[in-house]
């Protein structure tokens, strides 16, 4: 079993809140909009933090916003270092989280197979 790092673990959702406020309040490029950190990896000698994201829009939104993310990494980690307690600030790497979208179509998959396998007409309280 591997181990496990609470400490990169706490890391890990501290700079989570923080990057959901920092890009919240700090970003204001009108391109971004609403983005939703889903969740934040660190290695474990906290050199490194890939956030995952979230954005209502298409994938090609998403890709631009990835960009612009990307671009601001440098001045979002100079934020961050600024409110959270760390000798190393992570280097920041963005990623377009797709497990929304993933599930949302395998949501509508079953959907579908649901309705197709229930005749029209037919009472389920029988």
């Amino acid at each position: 079993m591997a181990r496990d790092f609470p400490r990169s673990r706490r890391v890990a959702e501290q700079i989570q809140r923080e990057l959901a406020d920092i890009i919240r309040a700090g970003i204001h490029d009108p391109r971004v909009g609403m983005v939703t950190i889903t969740e934040v990896v660190v290695t474990r000698d906290l050199e490194h933090a890939k956030a995952f994201f979230t954005v209502l829009g298409s994938p090609q939104h998403a890709l631009q916003i990835m960009q612009i993310l990307n671009h601001a990494a440098g001045f979002i980690r100079s934020q961050l270092g600024a409110r959270m307690r760390l000798r190393i600030v992570p280097q920041l790497n963005f990623v377009y989280d797709t497990s929304v979208v993933r599930g949302a179509y395998m949501s509508s998959l079953i959907d579908k197979a649901v309705a197709a396998e229930t005749p029209p007409g037919s009472d389920d309280n029988a």
